[in-house]
């Protein structure tokens, strides 16, 4: 369950480090947990209940659901995300050469499960099977900046155990625990030209490559209030979740000019989220709704590598800062059995324009969103959704000024280059009422 958009990062030796990034998401998070929410941008996910996915961002909706509910789909995400640059390595004798990669980050499919069962009149419980975070990016060995990095991925796989319960008539409560499986790899080469060549250092050699896995326990939140019949406010909130992804490292050492084996491990912290969402019937056909989403990515200030038996250091100071979503949406009932839906969402981006690297061509993204619901039967119905991601251009500068980013420098030279893309974003989803 690789996506594109996400991290590891490891550097050692040299000091050099970068995570990846090129999920749809801010950062390296992934919002794709449904087909349904896709067709309209995800607006108003926390105050929404339209089947068994809907625990996944709100447990509190699962008091929304009769009966017992499965929900299964999954959702394809073609990213194409370009960079496109120059490398300037003059101040160490170095010439200056072009640096450009296209279509670096990886297809993915990301499938979801989704089952809720209400108990009683007043509790409702739920398990879900997604995934919050996750990415996979290659820049290839002949990328001319690859000594920042070129190459990284994040996966993580997340099962929750949810329950909700209606409090009164007009207030629901929920919340789950999560479990949270994940793993990630990043690695960086010696370009062509580089200050180790003339020692017979040739192109794609590892200056560092680090692959690591952990599990860890989070936990879940969210709150609905029913104003009245037609109109209903949601709230939610997700937890930290604290990785320490511990595995094989392989390190260049610049005095002996050999690639060195090592372990260690390095901190991950999938950040805490919030939501808050409203949902408006307006007529028997036409309801609106809306999201804001935050996320806590000013947590992400650096990446420290803990090795084993080389010295333990800081690789790359990142200074991320907090992301914010806007989505609205509408959904149409065209007729007993046909439902369609549309929305547009503005994700900003989670670094500046100076923190912003060739691995993680993070920037601002417009979303605009189409989907449709067909009731086959009075138990089954299935979901579409399709989505169109813009990305904002951004420049880029490596280094940044950072003693990490330094010593990358002086291995290849400054990068200073620009990064453009688009996602595209498909889903399909089953559902089934017993």
């Amino acid at each position: 369950m690789k996506t594109n958009k996400t991290l590891l990062s490891f550097a050692v030796a040299c000091g050099l480090a970068t995570v990846s990034s090129t999920s749809s998401a801010a950062g390296f998070q992934l919002a794709e947990y449904s087909a349904t929410g896709l067709g309209r941008a995800y607006a108003g996910e926390a105050a929404m209940a339209d089947n068994a996915s809907a625990q996944w961002r709100n447990p509190a909706m699962l008091t929304y659901l009769e009966g017992t509910q499965v929900s299964v789909g999954a959702i394809y995400v073609n990213p194409n995300l370009d960079v496109d640059g120059s490398v300037d390595g003059s101040a160490s004798g170095l010439p200056v050469s072009s640096a450009s990669s296209d279509d670096f980050a990886h297809d993915a499919i990301i499938p979801n499960l989704y089952i809720s069962h209400r108990y009683t009149e007043k509790l409702a419980v739920g398990l879900a099977f997604g995934t919050n975070y996750g990415m996979e990016t290659d820049l290839g060995t002949g990328f001319s900046a690859s000594h920042f990095g070129d190459e990284a991925s994040i996966t993580t796989v997340e099962a929750n155990l949810n329950v909700g319960y209606q409090l009164t008539e007009t207030v629901s409560v929920g919340g789950g625990i999560r479990y949270v499986m994940g793993e990630g790899s990043f690695g960086a080469t010696t370009p062509k030209n580089n200050v180790f060549a003339p020692a017979g250092v040739t192109q794609g050699t590892t200056l560092k490559y680090m692959e690591g896995d952990d599990t860890a326990w989070g936990w879940q939140i969210g709150a609905a209030w029913q104003l009245n019949p037609n109109h209903r406010i949601g709230v939610s909130y997700k937890s930290a979740v604290d990785l320490t992804l511990a595995g094989d490292a392989n390190i260049f050492d610049p005095n002996s000019r050999l690639v060195l084996d090592d372990t260690g491990s390095m901190d991950l912290t999938l950040p805490q989220t919030a939501e808050i969402a409203s949902y408006h019937q307006l007529t028997e056909q036409l309801a609106l709704h809306a999201s804001f989403n935050w996320t806590d990515w000013s947590s992400f200030e650096q990446l420290y590598a803990d090795l084993d038996n080389l010295p333990s250091q800081t690789v790359k100071v990142e200074n991320w800062k907090d992301n914010y979503r806007f989505a609205v949406g509408a959904t149409y009932q065209v007729d007993p059995k046909l439902t369609l839906r549309t929305g547009v969402a503005y994700d900003t981006s989670a670094v500046s324009d100076k923190n912003r690297t060739i691995t993680i061509p993070e920037t601002d993204r417009t979303w605009l969103s189409l989907g449709a619901s067909y009731d086959f039967t009075k138990q089954f119905t299935l979901d579409g959704g399709f989505t169109y991601i813009i990305a904002k251009d951004a420049p880029i500068t490596e280094s940044r000024g950072y003693d990490s980013d330094d010593a990358a420098q002086a291995v290849g030279g400054q990068f200073v280059g620009e990064t453009s893309g688009h996602v595209w974003l498909i889903g399909v989803q089953a559902n089934y009422r017993f």
